[in-house]
């Protein structure tokens, strides 16, 4: 189904407007790259998987230089992974609220 002309001119004056009051969100919306939370939960876990695989791939192969880098890089990506998480945001509470 199409849009008629009408509702056309309206989207395209609500892109302008958000282009304009908000430049970095418009932008992230074009570009369609995650950015955020979704960027860290990707991108740590890629580096945690890599990192197994590179541990692993030291084990079967005894090469112990390998292995440490593989333990390094899932470390720093399970690091980055977990860095954006709190308890107090999973919890909903707030600064100042009194803990229960």
């Amino acid at each position: 189904m199409s849009l008629s002309d009408e509702e056309r001119r309206s989207l395209e004056e609500l892109e302008r407007e958000l282009a304009s009051t908000d430049p970095d969100l418009a932008s992230e919306l074009t570009s369609g790259r995650p950015r955020g939370e979704a960027a860290r939960t990707i991108l740590g876990s890629l580096a945690v998987l890599g990192g197994f695989v590179m541990v692993i791939a030291g084990i079967i192969t005894q090469l112990v230089v390998l292995g440490v880098v593989g333990f390094l890089l899932a470390s720093a990506g399970a690091y980055w992974l977990l860095s954006g998480t709190s308890l107090r945001r999973k919890s909903g509470r707030h600064d100042g609220e009194p803990v229960p």
